[in-house]
């Protein structure tokens, strides 16, 4: 009888660094962390957004950001998107042992979404949210797109997002992140099954 490798129980961490002329950031992150987070955009909703990726996500996240706020939020929103994926990216390192599907639907009062993630090595998103404001506290909603975008482009990852329902866009954003950090906890829990394999049939991702 063939006995399969236990997962790699290397740490899953990464700190990177982006500077720019716009944004000065750094993000931190353990995927396998308790849901601890510290966080400082600049933006309030923002960071109480990225706030349910940690605690619902059980990642621990830690991200510093001095953007161009002066001008508007786009920069920053963007920008985080895209060092959050690359520390994502470096801490999953190879993917072998992950389960890197995940899915998730996540209800708040009349509001509900879903959200299905595949770390596919193929960057894709697609989007389906109708928010009925424009803007959350200090963050512009279409700014919740190019926070997505940043990230998929750049954690390598294929992402779907519905929004199936809601009237309040506070309650859509929020089921938006809460459903991107299920899922996101879904795919990159480790699969004692299957131990130390890359979960795809080319053997890579």
């Amino acid at each position: 009888m063939t006995t399969l490798p236990a997962p790699s129980a290397a740490a899953r961490t990464a700190d990177v660094q982006r500077v720019t002329a716009e944004t000065q950031i750094r993000v931190r992150v353990d995927l396998d962390g308790t849901g601890r987070a510290r966080l400082d955009t600049g933006i309030g909703f923002f960071d109480h957004m990225l706030d349910q990726i940690a605690r619902h996500g059980l990642i621990d996240l830690e991200i510093e950001c001095r953007g161009d706020l002066h001008i508007d939020g786009h920069h920053t929103v963007e920008d985080v998107g895209i060092t959050l994926g690359q520390a994502v990216a470096r801490a999953v390192g190879d993917k072998r042992g992950i389960r890197r599907y995940g899915h998730a639907y996540v209800p708040l009062d009349e509001a509900l979404s879903r959200v299905v993630v595949d770390f596919s090595g193929r960057p894709g998103l697609h989007m389906d949210v109708r928010f009925t404001a424009g803007m959350i506290g200090q963050l512009d909603t279409q700014l919740v797109y190019e926070f997505f975008r940043g990230f998929v482009n750049h954690a390598g990852v294929t992402l779907h997002i519905d929004n199936l329902k809601g009237h309040n866009a506070h309650h859509q954003c929020e089921t938006i992140f809460k459903a991107f950090a299920r899922a996101l906890r879904a795919a990159l829990e480790r699969d004692p099954r299957l131990g130390d394999a890359i979960p795809s049939t080319k053997g890579s991702l």
